[in-house]
């Protein structure tokens, strides 16, 4: 044998030796016994080559606001009385804003453990590792009868505060006896039944690469009525469901289905009671969706659909190979995701597309979780940037 065979050899042992041992710790299927990514069919290349785009990347006429002052801005709400926007962030606390002379405040918080691994030194410190205990609040809303704040948390469930903040009150965190896993998102009919969705009953939310990179397809729309505690679950199967908002009507809830970039809407009222359809489907992976006062729904994307993405997509075996290799979690969340790109969408209540806002280079607005239109204003929150940005809308 030669040398360079020996070498070759050695460098094949080794390379095998370090892709099954990770003994740097890279790899986001340590620790992952079961894996069973789903095919997923990507969209024909055709089928969003003709949707419009904001080609004058309008979003970076936004300005960013608050910048370093929290971590993961998920949702924004603003009470009654104008105050706010309150947004829940990393570290399991909900914050208001009192103005510019006051800032931020803790309004509230979800979870009732406060330890040091709670309190991170840095308001932008990361917390991922520690979000199970601290709490992670994502979709928000006020009702508007009792002025209480409802949480969707990821771990602890469904959350409720009073109209004066402090300590949460877990409402609901199981259904049938089975503890729910990702709380992700909420909304209030005018009977006061809630809807909200839970992302995967398999994954938790600091595993929602993991969640993605399978095409898990156990997330559910669920309804709550707060007055009997009975819940029913609308839809099975979605495909990491995410934001909901009931129509201005009160006739129908559009809930998102993220992984495969599209919404549904399923009918409360009317001959279609009890039945959903397709609602949209989006040149983006959307998040967060939020109706403003005339009744169209405005829908944060996190990103704009990406050609590596869509033949991950439909190659299930090059994903179970990629969480087991030594590739850190930032590194296959770029193949997911791409560049930094901010889009958002506007739709009217009858599924007409009516309005599209970039930031193509991600300068200013990416990585969007939520868009709240208050005051002429649009307040865009972000699950994983330090930052919220707000837009100004031009006058009618």
């Amino acid at each position: 044998m030669t040398p360079l065979s020996i070498v070759s050899l050695v460098l094949v042992a080794a390379l095998a030796w370090f892709v099954s041992v990770d003994p740097l710790k890279y790899s986001m299927g340590r620790g992952i016994a079961e894996f069973n990514p789903h095919y997923i069919e990507a969209p024909p290349a055709e089928k969003f080559k003709d949707f419009p785009r904001d080609t004058q990347s309008k979003l970076q006429n936004g300005e960013i606001m608050w910048q370093g002052q929290m971590l993961g801005p998920e949702s924004l709400a603003f009470d009654s009385q104008g105050r706010g926007p309150y947004t829940g962030v990393s570290d399991g606390r909900i914050l208001r804003y009192d103005g510019p002379e006051l800032g931020w405040s803790t309004f509230a918080y979800t979870s009732r453990n406060r330890s040091q691994i709670c309190a991170p030194k840095s308001p932008i410190a990361p917390n991922f590792a520690h979000e199970h205990v601290c709490g992670r609040p994502l979709g928000l809303r006020i009702h508007k009868e009792t002025g209480e704040m409802w949480i969707a948390d990821a771990y602890l469930g469904i959350v409720k505060v009073g109209p004066e903040g402090g300590q949460g009150e877990v409402v609901l965190n199981e259904i049938d006896g089975v503890r729910m896993k990702f709380v992700n998102d909420l909304d209030f009919d005018d009977e006061g039944n809630l809807y909200f969705t839970d992302s995967s009953t398999h994954w938790q939310r600091r595993q929602f690469i993991h969640c993605l990179m399978e095409g898990d397809d156990t997330g559910r729309l669920i309804k709550y009525n707060p007055t009997t505690k009975e819940t029913t679950v609308l839809i099975n199967n979605l495909r990491f469901a995410n934001g909901v908002a009931v129509s201005k009507d009160g006739t129908f809830v559009v809930v998102v289905e993220g992984r495969l970039g599209r919404l549904f809407r399923y009918w409360l009222k009317g001959d279609k009671a009890g039945t959903y359809e397709v609602f949209a489907e989006l040149p983006g992976y959307p998040d967060n969706i939020r109706r403003n006062d005339d009744g169209d729904f405005w829908i944060a994307c996190h990103c704009p659909r990406t050609p590596l993405e869509g033949f991950l997509g439909e190659h299930p075996l090059l994903r179970k190979l990629i969480i087991r290799l030594p590739i850190p979690i930032p590194y296959v969340y770029r193949m997911l995701a791409g560049k930094p790109h901010g889009m958002i969408l506007r739709y009217s209540p009858s599924g007409e597309f009516k309005e599209i806002l970039e930031d193509q280079e991600g300068k200013v607005a990416s990585k969007i979780s939520e868009v709240e239109e208050h005051d002429g204003k649009l307040y865009i929150g972000s699950v994983l940037l330090p930052q919220i940005v707000v837009y100004t809308l031009p006058k009618p």
